[in-house]
């Protein structure tokens, strides 16, 4: 008798070991805010509206969408930098904010300060001139630039952003100096190129697509691989360049965060890329998939943070 209530016993506590995992899962109880540094209806803020919608079947929480625009994406990372690692509070990071802006400025957080959670998508950069100015080709622009250093001219979206740190790292690569001339925004910069007050911009593929078609401007190299709509132009790595830039949007969240809370909200932002919803979604609004775990993720922006680092050399940051 005593030995059928030690098995009896012994049952009950391995019956309560498996069962522990199981009930002891995270679940949220409140709604998770996904942040985003910039203002509606930008590329970061259209990647938060797109893996929310294809994301929300998957959570029993609403997933809000929280635009807190500023000083490049960094008013956002500092808020969820210092925010409680406690899976409810998650940045849409990746670009500038991430990668490019703490090695220009002096900030209150670097990239230890957040955890992977997935990278979302992709979105190629691709450097454009202006047609008949005689710049068609990279080893047209890296000729002239040596023949008279800093007489090209390049516009940016604004300082310290990743279009400038791209062509900042081209410049290291191939051994020239061009002039930065920084707009707000893309569609200033472009509109500079167009209207021949810069030699060189940077842009998406879909927009150089359409200027290539349309007759303004050269494509002459994209900053990563080749890009889906523009397959004939080069990567600056093909051509010798070793140059790996691109404008990556995904999720993390403050370091810290414990193990399971990071693993829930990593399966589940998983299967909405994974679903049907999200194929759709993002086939509307023009947006590349580009999956990487978290892990992948963290690693990914900081390899593209120490390229420009490199590129930057001892230049002194400047304050917030």
């Amino acid at each position: 008798m005593k030995f059928v209530k030690t098995i009896a016993v012994t049952m009950g506590l391995v019956a309560a070991a498996v069962a522990s995992p199981a009930s002891a899962e995270w679940k949220p109880e409140r709604p998770i805010e996904i942040i985003v540094g910039f203002a509606p209806g930008g590329g970061t803020d259209q990647t938060a509206r797109l893996i929310a919608s294809a994301a929300q079947e998957f959570f029993p929480v609403p997933l809000v969408v929280v635009n807190r625009p500023g000083a490049s994406g960094t008013l956002a990372a500092e808020t969820v930098a210092k925010a409680e690692p406690d899976g409810y509070t998650l940045l849409v990071a990746g670009g500038s904010e991430s990668t490019s802006v703490p090695n220009h400025r002096e900030i209150s957080y670097s990239l230890d300060d957040f955890r992977g959670i997935l990278r979302v998508n992709r979105e190629h950069m691709v450097i454009v001139t202006k047609q008949g100015s005689g710049l068609d080709s990279v080893e047209a622009v890296v000729e002239a630039a040596k023949a008279d250093p800093g007489k090209l001219a390049y516009a940016s979206s604004g300082p310290a952003g990743i279009l400038h740190s791209a062509f900042l790292v081209f410049e290291k690569e191939a051994g020239i100096q061009i002039q930065h001339v920084p707009y707000q925004g893309g569609a200033p910069a472009l509109a500079a190129l167009l209207g021949g007050h810069v030699d060189m911009a940077i842009i998406t593929p879909g927009d150089a697509a359409a200027q290539v078609e349309a007759g303004n401007v050269n494509a002459i190299a994209t900053t990563s691989d080749r890009a889906e709509q523009l397959p004939d132009v080069p990567s600056l790595t093909e051509l010798g360049y070793d140059v790996d830039l691109e404008n990556m949007k995904g999720l993390v969240a403050p370091a810290g965060i414990p193990d399971e809370v990071a693993e829930y909200l990593q399966d589940r932002f998983t299967k909405a890329i994974e679903s049907d919803t999200f194929r759709t979604l993002a086939e509307r609004g023009n947006i590349t998939p580009g999956y990487l775990s978290g892990a992948d993720f963290e690693k990914a922006m900081r390899d593209m943070s120490d390229s420009i680092a490199n590129a930057m050399g001892d230049t002194p940051k400047t304050a917030q």
